[in-house]
């Protein structure tokens, strides 16, 4: 079987690329035009003003009664948004929360959402609801000529493709949007002040952005509370129509009691308190005892906070609240919108308002045009009448005897189509004398108005007068005051973790396989403590658990944890690799713990070390710092605290024998090798052939422990380690002849 040859004869082919850009390039601007983005004119999206327009069309006016929100979202969805019923309901919903729109436009019966959780509300077939007052704004000239009409998506109807709105909507309400590539979030404002801003740019269109924000001093939310960011980047905001503010709750202070009574806009009571409960079970806000959420419908946001006692700081608790939970929220601002030339532009607060003016003047005079159209008609009608009531017996005949009278008529008076029409359908009783009383009558009022229209229409100052003076109207009857106060306030700080966890003597225990763990207290045996199988006790240092705890490695390095933060003691802790970054091989030999003024005792078993002050061993880092330099086949001993310039450092070989120096000679350095604390001269410790098996130090009050194999602890007071100390590099002398290997040294009151 032959193959068939194609034929593409009459098909359209472009490269896949070229096709692949066009069609992105088409759905990307489908997107940003009718999808995300709203206009400048009347701040509403497409499937927003279609909704509006719908509902207009179904009579559903404020004074009308509520119709199911399934009819509406139906001849929405089935005239002229062809698109999912659920987002064309949500999109519906949202206009109707008075928590989300300053300025609600649809009136809602039923479960609409609540502020904790604003998709909460009802399906559409059991919701009612109808336009708001404040509808009447963007529908009231629509039927005056003032837009242009379009048809709907299967041309069987025509709808509006503005609606003639008599306020700057798109700020009033505010919007939110993500196109592909560009994005928008305008917040609300007032308007009262927005209409005020608009009636000063028609007196001086040169007026700059910062005497415009006399009279628009900032967003106004719908819930309420405070806009702390200052005035200073406020103004950059609407220079440049990005940047971001930052909204706080605002509280009382009732019998003792914290009451939050306004959240931040689009903020969850109920979340609010999930934050702080989440902080009180982690113990981090000991301050707190209890909350309450007292909302209902009287008063919708009180949430109650119930400090601890009187002493509390409310003030730095509150500042805490606000920079750890949603009580204080920064909003970004993106003034992007559909210009009047149809293309998306971010704009300023001042240029936002002029384009929405040139639109509002437009509107104006579209309507006038349209009303004087309507006039001169009624006039060219009136002139008709008043000729038949003149020669009322000659038009009775002519009626009368004629066949067609409308050509006679015209021909007769010398009238025309329309005028000959509207006499043939005078009815009987308006042929009494009185009527061209009326007529004339409304001849002189319809004359006065078609001047008084051609006037404004010439004169650009008598247009703009009107539309200030419907501004100003529009503002008196359906403006309200400002609900978001505008406060200058410092960031909020929140209470460090330290400053919430109550000072504590701590002991931090350390194994010899790397084990960390805390014990509460000073009075603790860590020696008595269980150990993991194969594990025993290394050093223990006894501290506070605000401070850090600094462990040293076998490498000598030095890394920093706080001690609050530490495994308690009631199991084996956690081993320390967790937390930090030690090299590979290295175990852990030292704690230490303290204030940063202390200063410690550092020493390999080699017979190195120094005299170091707290603050110089602390890390910034998980991987540490270099602080003990170790010599060869040598070992990081536990590090020793040392309580004076008077104490003594007693170093102890692995024969027993014993050194005592005053810390006041041993050197203080921040790193290093250190000096010679018990070299022999002759001896080499690299080689072991000599090395240190224990050190502590003894200030005065305090009296030495020495244990050693079976033989019984030998106590020394401070006095007595004088006799140790080094005698011109003679041989060291052993605490007793019965200790030749010393186990351990522990100090303690004498």
């Amino acid at each position: 079987m032959k193959d068939q040859e194609l034929n593409f004869e009459g098909v359209e082919t472009e490269p896949l690329k070229r096709f692949a850009e066009r069609a992105y390039l088409d759905y990307s601007m489908y997107v940003i035009l009718d999808r995300a983005l709203p206009h400048v004119g009347d701040g509403l999206k497409p499937v927003q003003r279609r909704i509006v327009y719908a509902m207009s069309e179904l009579g559903l006016a404020a004074g009308a009664k509520h119709k199911k929100s399934a009819r509406t979202v139906g001849d929405v969805i089935g005239k002229f948004h062809p698109h999912g019923d659920s987002a064309c309901y949500e999109a519906m919903v949202h206009m109707a929360q008075d928590f989300a729109y300053r300025y609600p436009i649809v009136d809602g019966q039923g479960n609409w959402g609540s502020a904790d959780d604003p998709k909460s509300f009802a399906a559409m077939r059991y919701t009612e609801s109808r336009l708001t007052r404040y509808a009447a704004l963007l529908l009231r000239e629509l039927g005056s000529g003032t837009v242009d009409w379009t048809p709907n998506f299967d041309g069987s109807l025509d709808e509006p493709v503005l609606l003639p709105a008599r306020v700057p909507n798109l700020l009033l309400n505010g919007a939110s949007g993500i196109a592909v590539g560009m994005a928008t979030d305008i917040p609300p404002h007032n308007l009262r002040e927005v209409a005020a801003a608009c009636i000063a740019l028609l007196d001086d269109p040169e007026l700059s952005t910062r005497k415009l924000m006399s009279h628009v001093r900032g967003p106004d939310l719908p819930t309420g509370a405070e806009i702390v960011t200052p005035r200073a980047d406020l103004a950059a905001m609407y220079e440049t129509g990005t940047g971001s503010f930052r909204a706080r709750a605002t509280y009382t202070i009732e019998d003792g009691e914290i009451v939050v009574d306004a959240l931040p806009f689009q903020v969850s009571g109920a979340k609010v308190l999930e934050q702080i409960a989440n902080q009180m079970r982690a113990k981090k806000l000991p301050m707190v005892e209890d909350l309450r959420d007292e909302s209902d419908h009287e008063k919708p946001t009180r949430l109650v906070i119930v400090p601890k006692s009187n002493r509390v700081d409310v003030d730095a608790l509150m500042a805490h609240l606000f920079a750890t939970t949603d009580l204080e929220r920064n909003y970004r601002v993106n003034l992007n919108v559909i210009a009047g030339d149809g293309r998306p532009r971010v704009l300023g607060l001042k240029a936002l308002l002029l384009e929405w003016l040139e639109f509002r003047k437009g509107t104006v005079t579209r309507r006038l045009s349209h009303r004087l159209e309507k006039v001169a008609a009624r006039l060219h009608v009136l002139a008709g009448l008043l000729v038949a009531y003149l020669n009322l017996d000659e038009v009775i005949r002519i009626v009368r005897t004629e066949d067609h009278p409308k050509p006679v008529l015209m021909q007769r008076f010398g009238l025309d189509d329309v005028q000959a029409e509207s006499i043939l359908e005078t009815k009987l009783r308006h042929l009494a004398r009185l009527e061209e009383m009326k007529i004339k009558g409304e001849q002189r009022e319809l004359e006065e108005e078609r001047d008084e229209i051609e006037k404004t229409l010439k004169s650009k100052a008598r247009l703009e007068k009107l539309v200030r003076e419907e501004l100003e109207s529009d503002a008196e009857e359906y403006g309200d005051p400002r609900r978001t106060r505008l406060v200058e306030r410092a960031a909020a700080q929140a209470i460090s973790e330290t400053d919430l966890i109550a000072s504590e003597p701590v002991t931090v225990v350390l194994s010899r396989l790397g084990w960390v763990r805390a014990a509460k207290g000073h009075d603790i045996d860590p020696r008595a403590l269980a150990y993991k199988g194969g594990d025993e006790f290394q050093a223990a240092a006894r501290g506070r658990n605000l401070q850090q705890a600094v462990f040293i490695d076998s490498t000598g390095r030095a890394y920093s944890l706080d001690a609050h933060a530490l495994p308690a003691a009631r199991g084996y802790g956690e081993p320390l690799s967790g937390s930090i970054d030690p090299p590979d091989g290295a175990t852990f030999a030292a704690v230490l713990i303290g204030e940063p003024e202390d200063r410690w005792l550092i020493a390999s078993d080699a017979g190195y070390g120094f005299r170091a002050k707290l603050a110089d061993l602390v890390a910034r880092n998980r991987k540490g710092k270099a602080v003990l330099k170790v010599p060869e086949n040598a070992r990081v001993l536990p590090a020793q605290p040392i309580k004076g310039a008077d104490a003594f450092a007693i170093l102890v070989n692995d024969v027993g024998e014993v050194l005592a120096l005053k810390c006041a000679d041993i050197e203080e350095m921040a790193s290093g090798k250190g000096q010679n604390l018990y070299g022999i001269p002759g001896r080499k410790s690299a080689d072991r052939a000599e090395y240190l098996v224990a050190t502590a130090v003894v200030a005065p009050g305090e009296q030495l422990t020495v244990y050693s194999g079976n033989s019984a602890p030998m106590k020394l007071a401070y006095e007595a380690l004088e006799a140790f100390q080094d005698r011109k590099g003679q041989r060291r002398q052993r605490f007793s002849r019965a200790y030749k290997q010393v186990d351990r040294l522990e100090v303690g009151p004498a």
